[in-house]
C-alpha cells in the first residue's frame, strides 16, 4: 500500500518535472525566435541602409556627369555661337536701317555740262528720338556729298526721306533725322531704339555680331569675335582708334551695328578702313568714343556767326608724330590766350594742351572750331586740358562760359566758320 502511494507520488513529481522542462524549452525557443526576428530586422535595416547610401552615391555621381556634360555643352555653344544668335539678332534688327543715297553732280564733256547722279548704300542705327524726329546714326562717308538725297528703309521694308542733322567728317559720324509724320503707325510700332553698350568693357575674344545692308542687298548678319581693341588705323588725313573684328564687314555695312552677345551696340561698323590685301579684319568705331559726338550731333543746330561760341585762343596741333618726338600729349597746344577772353577767365593758359570739350575728344584746332561753330555763345562748357607741372603733364578740367564769335572772332576765323557751314550743308 505504501509502495503504491510512493509510486504515485514519484510519477506525479516526474510529470511536474517534465512540465517544467517543457516550459523552459518553450521559453528558450521563444527567445530564439525573437532573437532571430531581431537579427533579421537588423540585417534588413543594414541592407536597406546600404542600398540608400549607394543610391546617394549614384545620384551624386550622375549629377557630376550631368554637370560636366552641361559645361561641355555650354563650352561648345560658346565657341560656336555664344548665346542664341538668331534671338539676339531678331531683337536688334528693328533698330537697324538701310540707307541709300543719291548725289547729283555736274560733269563736263566736250565743253558741255551734264548732270550726273551717283548712288551709294550703307546702314544706320536708330539711337533716339525727340518730339518731332526719329534720329539715326551712321558713318559720315555714307551720306557725304553736296545736295545728297538720303532714303532710309526700316525693318518692315517701309521707306522715308531723311535729312542730315549733323555730321563730323573727322570722326566719320553723322546723325540723320526722319520726321515722325512721315512714318506709318505700323512702322512706329515695329521699330526700336537700339540699346547702347560700353565698348570699354569689351574684351578681346568676346563674340561680335555685325548687322548691316551689305552690298545694298538688304540686311544681313555676320558673326565673329573681337580681334583687337584700341587699334590705331591711319588714313590720309587722320588716325582713328577702332575695334577690330573678324566678323565680315563689307561695302554697305558702313554705319551698321557691331553688337555683343547681349544685343548691345558696341561699335559702328566702317569699311572705310578696310583693305583688299587682308581678310578677317573689319573695323568699328567704339560706341563709348562715339556717344559724346553723337549727343552733340543730335542736338546740333545751325547758328549764325553772332550766335556761335568763342573761346579766345590760338594754337597748334600736336600730332601723333610730334607727340612721340617731344613727349607731349596729342591735342591742341595753346600758343596764345587773348586777354579778357573766356579762355583766360576759365584758367586756360599758354602751354596748356586741350584734349576734350564736353567729353568729346578734340585733337586738332579744326575739330575744336567745329564744335564751337555749333555751340551757342553763353553756353558753359567743360574743357579738359593737360597742364605741365614739374616736367609732367597733369589732366585738369576747366569750366568756361563761351563768348560770342560774332563780336570777337577775327576775319580768318569767320571765314573758316563759313567754310565749315558750307561743308555741312
Amino acid at each position: 500500500m505504501m509502495d503504491e502511494m510512493q509510486k504515485k507520488e514519484d510519477f506525479k513529481q516526474e510529470e511536474q518535472e517534465q512540465e517544467i522542462t517543457k516550459k523552459k524549452k518553450g521559453k528558450r525557443m521563444a527567445k530564439w525566435i525573437v532573437a532571430a526576428l531581431v537579427v533579421g530586422m537588423l540585417t534588413g535595416t543594414v541592407f536597406e541602409g546600404g542600398q540608400y547610401i549607394q543610391q546617394l552615391k549614384d545620384e551624386k555621381k550622375q549629377a557630376k556627369i550631368e554637370k560636366k556634360q552641361a559645361e561641355q555643352s555650354a563650352l561648345t555653344t560658346s565657341s560656336v555661337s555664344g548665346k542664341d544668335v538668331s534671338s539676339v539678332v531678331s531683337n536688334v534688327m528693328p533698330s537697324i536701317v538701310a540707307i541709300d543715297t543719291t548725289v547729283s553732280s555736274t560733269v563736263e564733256y566736250f565743253g558741255q555740262s551734264y548732270k550726273q547722279d551717283s548712288s551709294g548704300s550703307g546702314s544706320g542705327i536708330i539711337i533716339g528720338e525727340n518730339e518731332n524726329e526719329l534720329l539715326i546714326v551712321t558713318n559720315n562717308h555714307v551720306v557725304e556729298g553736296d545736295n545728297a538725297t538720303v532714303k532710309v528703309t526700316f525693318s518692315d521694308e517701309s521707306t522715308a526721306e531723311a535729312t542730315i542733322k549733323g555730321a563730323d567728317s573727322n570722326a566719320d559720324l553723322a546723325v540723320l533725322a526722319v520726321k515722325k509724320t512721315d512714318l506709318k503707325d505700323k512702322t512706329k510700332k515695329k521699330i526700336k531704339i537700339a540699346t547702347l553698350g560700353d565698348s570699354s568693357e569689351t574684351k578681346v575674344g568676346d563674340m561680335s555680331i555685325a548687322i548691316g545692308n551689305a552690298l545694298g542687298y538688304g540686311q544681313s548678319v555676320t558673326v565673329g569675335y573681337i580681334s583687337a581693341k584700341d587699334r590705331k588705323v591711319s588714313m590720309e588725313d587722320s588716325t582713328m582708334t577702332l575695334l577690330q573684328t573678324d566678323a565680315a564687314i563689307n561695302p554697305g555695312n558702313s554705319g551698321g551695328a557691331l553688337i555683343n552677345a547681349s544685343g548691345e551696340v558696341i561699335g559702328i561698323n566702317s569699311v572705310k578702313y578696310a583693305s583688299d590685301d587682308v581678310e578677317g579684319m573689319g573695323y568699328a568705331i567704339p560706341i563709348s568714343d562715339a556717344v559724346p559726338i553723337i549727343n552733340e550731333l543730335m542736338n546740333r543746330e545751325q547758328l549764325s556767326i553772332s550766335e556761335q561760341g568763342y573761346l579766345g585762343i590760338k594754337g597748334l596741333d600736336i600730332t601723333e608724330q610730334l607727340s612721340n618726338t617731344y613727349n607731349m600729349p596729342e591735342g591742341i597746344y595753346v600758343s596764345e590766350v587773348t586777354a579778357g577772353s573766356p579762355a583766360e577767365k576759365g584758367n586756360i593758359v599758354t602751354g596748356d594742351i586741350i584734349t576734350e570739350i564736353n567729353g568729346r575728344e578734340v585733337k586738332t584746332l579744326e575739330e575744336l572750331q567745329e564744335v564751337l561753330t555749333y555751340t551757342k555763345a553763353g553756353t558753359e562748357v567743360s574743357i579738359t586740358v593737360k597742364k605741365i607741372k614739374n616736367g609732367e603733364y597733369e589732366k585738369q578740367k576747366c569750366t568756361v562760359t563761351l563768348g560770342s564769335k560774332g563780336k570777337n572772332a577775327s576775319k580768318s576765323e569767320q571765314e573758316n566758320t563759313q567754310k565749315n557751314q558750307k561743308q555741312q550743308k
